[in-house]
C-alpha cells in the first residue's frame, strides 16, 4: 500500500530501539516531506559513522578515526593517577559536560550479565587492572549505573582491585534521591543508596 522506498525508511527507521512502527512511519514520512537536503546530511553522516570512529586502545572510550589515543588520556592536564570508571563511552560525555572532574577514564564496554550473555571477561577488566599498575593510579571512581547489573560489575572491580593493590584508593559516586522526585515513585535500589550515604545536617 506504501511505495517500496518509503516502506524501506519505515524499516529502517524501526529497527532503531525505542522506536515503535508508528513512530518509525512518523520519522519517515517527516523525512520525505521536508528538504531532501536532511535526508541527504543524515545519510552522509551514518556513513561515516563506521569509518570515522573507533575505540581508544588505552581508555576504550571514542575518538576520531585519525586519533591515535583518546585526547581525555593524553591531555598533560588531565590526572592520570585517578580514573573513572564507566560502563559505556557516552557516560564520558555526561561527566564531562560538568567540568568537575579532571581525571582519566575506563570504558568497561557493558555490565555483568548472565541472561544477557555478558560475563567478566566480554568487560576490559584485566586492561584496567594493568592501568592501574602502569599508570601509578591512586584512586579508581567506580561509576557503574545503580541497577542489579551495574551493582553486581561494581562489587566485582572492588574485590579485584582490592585483591591486587592494597593501597589503591577505590571509591563510588554517591548515589541517592535525584532532586524532584517523589519518594513513592523511587525504586528500591535508589532508596537503598539513599539512606547508605545519608549525611548529617
Amino acid at each position: 500500500m506504501l511505495p517500496s522506498s518509503l516502506l524501506q525508511a519505515i524499516e529502517a527507521l524501526g529497527a532503531l530501539p525505542g522506536v515503535g512502527p508508528r513512530t518509525a512511519e512518523r520519522y519517515a514520512y517527516y523525512l520525505f516531506k521536508s528538504d531532501p537536503k536532511l535526508s541527504e546530511n543524515i545519510s552522509e553522516a551514518l556513513a561515516k559513522l563506521h569509518t570515522g570512529v573507533k575505540s581508544c586502545p588505552v581508555t576504550f572510550a571514542l575518538i576520531d578515526a585519525s586519533e591515535e589515543v583518546s585526547p581525555l588520556y593524553t591531555d598533560k592536564q588531565r590526572d592520570k593517577s585517578t580514573i573513572l570508571v564507566v560502563e559505556e563511552p557516552l557516560d564520558i560525555f555526561a561527566l564531562e559536560q560538568t567540568k568537575v572532574y579532571t581525571g582519566t577514564y575506563h570504558v568497561l564496554g557493558g555490565a555483568i550479565s548472565p541472561i544477557d550473555g555478558i560475563t567478566p571477561e566480554h568487560l576490559h577488566i584485566k586492561e584496567l587492572l594493568a592501568r592501574v599498575k602502569q599508570d601509578s593510579v591512586k584512586e579508581v571512581i567506580i561509576a557503574t549505573n545503580p541497577s542489579v547489573e551495574g551493582e553486581s560489575t561494581a562489587l566485582l572491580l572492588q574485590k579485584l582491585l582490592h585483591d591486587e593493590f592494597s593501597d589503591l584508593k577505590i571509591t563510588r559516586l554517591a548515589r541517592g534521591l535525584p532532586l524532584g522526585v517523589d519518594l513513592s515513585y523511587a525504586d528500591q535500589i535508589t532508596l537503598s543508596a539513599a539512606l547508605e550515604n545519608r549525611t548529617d545536617l
